[in-house]
């Protein structure tokens, strides 16, 4: 599913047109984005949470030359899901149940 899917999507079931949900879908991405960037924690109930770890400096290796290399420390984004989405996830599938917006 890529970003344009989600928008279809979210437009059919809001009833908001393409290029507003495209806007409000921009805005939550760019909103999670500049959160992170200033270390701060995302909660998103029954989602799930974005936050920042510190990697370490570690050794690698260039798979073409087999040279080693240093690997520099650096912030990763990480995503923890829910117990609430792992639930739905593991859920039993019906190909001809039909997706629903909660208004």
């Amino acid at each position: 599913m890529t970003k344009g899917d989600i928008i279809n999507i979210v437009a059919d079931g809001t009833g908001l047109t393409k290029v507003e949900t495209g806007a409000v879908v921009d805005g939550v991405i760019a909103t999670i984005s500049y959160a992170l960037k200033k270390g701060d924690v995302i909660d998103i109930r029954g989602f799930g949470r974005f936050k920042l770890v510190q990697r370490k400096q570690r050794k690698g290796r260039n798979p073409k030359s087999g040279e080693e290399v240093l690997i520099p420390a650096r912030k990763m984004p990480v995503f923890r899901c829910s117990r609430d989405l792992v639930g739905q996830v593991n859920a039993p599938f019906e190909p001809d149940d039909q997706f629903e917006l909660d208004k």
